[in-house]
């Protein structure tokens, strides 16, 4: 049973522990044929439009083979944030200021759905759902950027702080979400709040 407390969820080791992970070379070729073909969904109908059903019928399997990888639209969606998380490249800390590096962090992290705001708007929804499959992709995500952070500071910090600087994304990424604030005024917001944070 998964823990009540934010910072044991989120500060698990268990990033690779994410559901389907030992999948066969067809599984894998599979996986990421429904989440390419999600994306392109995504484009042409957005989040509202979006249905397992019509992303197995791009992507030409039959809605039970794509149902057998996703549980739920949000689940769909949920892991595309999750694969493009786990691609980016590690900030290296060496020689910079924690500030300098975690605003890399964040930076990258937003460069993922960076002009294409269908996708953008979709994983602000998505990862919020109340889905199992869901719920654990989310701990997955918070795991990882708290990794980053932590990674992106280069010094023991306090669990809080790097909690401050994920829940201070995380908020910036759902206004940016829900078309509140571009990415760039996010990014700026972002910038501003973790210099204040870490001064």
């Amino acid at each position: 049973m998964a823990s009540r407390d934010p910072l044991m969820r989120l500060d698990r080791r268990d990033a690779d522990a994410a559901p389907r992970r030992v999948l066969s070379a067809r599984q894998a070729d599979r996986l990421d044929r429904l989440t390419d073909a999600a994306v392109e969904e995504l484009r042409a109908s957005g989040y509202e439009g979006l249905t397992v059903r019509a992303v197995a019928a791009r992507c030409q399997v039959a809605p039970a083979t794509a149902y057998a990888y996703f549980a739920s639209k949000d689940h769909l969606v949920s892991e595309i944030f999750w694969r493009r998380l786990r691609a980016l490249p590690e900030v290296d800390p060496h020689g910079r200021s924690p500030e300098d590096a975690v605003i890399d962090v964040v930076r990258g992290t937003a460069s993922i759905v960076a002009d294409d705001p269908a996708v953008a708007a979709a994983c602000s929804v998505a990862v919020l759902a109340q889905d199992p499959e869901v719920s654990q992709l989310r701990d997955l995500i918070g795991a990882e950027l708290l990794r980053r952070i932590n990674l992106a500071l280069g010094y023991e910090a306090p669990a809080a702080m790097a909690l401050s600087i994920a829940t201070h994304w995380s908020g910036a990424f759902l206004m940016m979400g829900m078309g509140y604030v571009t990415q760039e005024q996010m990014l700026d917001e972002l910038e501003r709040g973790i210099r204040a944070l870490l001064k």
